[in-house]
């Protein structure tokens, strides 16, 4: 471990990282942190809930006696969470350089939001939390069956967040200094208004805005809140049935998809500085890129079913890895390579862990 003063406070960092000036631009998440409480489970159990493998939902009240009953299996697994900030923590493994990635959420004030701080913090993320004094910290219910899972997401003090928070002088600061910003789409169940002022900010200062669709839900029951967003966004990434509920809502074919991730591509944008990338992942499948005019395809390398733990995580480590590559300027090949790598070494960990130090060779 070495440390590093600031003049005000002693930064901690694991030893993995350089802690020299940066030659990386500086990465700014904002999001809904949660306690990931991952199980695996049998598929009688998601119909107790009424849940299916490969969804994402918000927990109803029926949802909430899940939690206390997941907390007594005997294969629990307690994970820092939440789409955004599992993406900045993973783009903290790839780019190995301390101090380069921020992450801004709400947090209850409680031992699991200490425990939220401390995991992202030992991982190299720096946290900006809001503490919500009204709601306990959020978790997310991650059931696994066989490989796969479905996420339950109770928000708590996650959907507490404050846009007051966000015009803080420290934090409007902090904004100022920072490159490249990232948000998912789960957000926008929480405090829209932030994102679009972000977004704004990133459109006058010709900063890039990536956004990740998230779930197919947040397309179908909150359309008024992305078309909000749509506009600033400059990175707009989502797998295939995110894809296609987005492709759906905006009446678009998606038998042809270059033409579909073309005209995604041409939406409404208010940077004409840059042109707008869209990005398509399909799990095993070639990841689908419109850029520059026309569309890019990356085969994936293939991994072997037994080299799979679970899936949870996979998207947002993609998001991660690719973060990472637009945090030095890297070509938008080697940005999907780097994505690719990040999803794989989470394929084949339990949900969504950095604890081995990244091996990825950059080129």
């Amino acid at each position: 471990v070495s440390t590093q003063s600031t003049g005000l406070i002693s930064l901690t960092y694991p030893t993995q990282y350089n802690t020299m000036s940066s030659s990386h631009k500086r990465l700014l998440g904002i999001g809904n942190p949660l306690l990931d409480i991952s199980v695996n489970v049998d598929h009688e159990y998601l119909k107790k809930y009424n849940k299916k493998v490969g969804d994402a939902s918000l927990a109803s009240p029926e949802d909430l006696p899940m939690y206390k009953e997941i907390v007594n299996f005997k294969d629990v697994v307690y994970i820092a969470g939440g789409a955004t900030q599992n993406s900045i923590r993973g783009a903290q493994w790839m780019s190995k350089e301390a101090g380069v990635t921020h992450y801004i959420g709400s947090v209850g004030d409680d031992d699991n939001g200490k425990k939220l701080k401390a995991a992202a913090e030992s991982d190299g993320v720096q946290t900006h939390y809001y503490i919500s004094k009204t709601h306990h910290t959020g978790c997310c219910a991650v059931l696994i069956v066989e490989r796969e899972r479905s996420l339950v997401a109770d928000l708590a003090a996650a959907n507490d967040y404050q846009h007051s928070h966000f015009e803080t002088p420290d934090i409007q600061q902090l904004v100022s200094t920072v490159d490249i910003f990232y948000s998912a789409g789960f957000f926008l169940t929480v405090s829209p208004h932030t994102v679009v002022e972000l977004g704004k900010t990133c459109a006058q200062h010709n900063k890039p805005l990536v956004w990740g669709v998230a779930a197919p839900f947040i397309v179908d029951y909150y359309w008024d809140k992305v078309t909000a967003v749509l506009p600033y966004v400059d990175y707009l990434v989502a797998n295939e049935t995110e894809a296609t509920a987005l492709l759906k809502k905006l009446q678009v074919d998606e038998r042809d998809m270059e033409g579909a991730m073309k005209k995604v591509a041409e939406l409404a944008k208010v940077n004409s500085k840059r042109e707008r990338v869209v990005i398509f992942t399909q799990g095993s499948q070639p990841v689908l890129v419109y850029a520059n005019g026309k569309q890019h395809v990356f085969p994936v390398p293939p991994i072997s079913s037994d080299q799979i733990v679970d899936t949870n995580g996979a998207g947002d480590a993609f998001l991660g890895g690719f973060l990472s590559g637009l945090m030095q300027d890297k070509p938008l090949e080697e940005c999907v390579r780097a994505a690719m790598f990040a999803a794989r070494h989470i394929l084949q960990v339990s949900g969504t862990q950095y604890t081995t130090k990244c091996t990825f060779d950059w080129k």
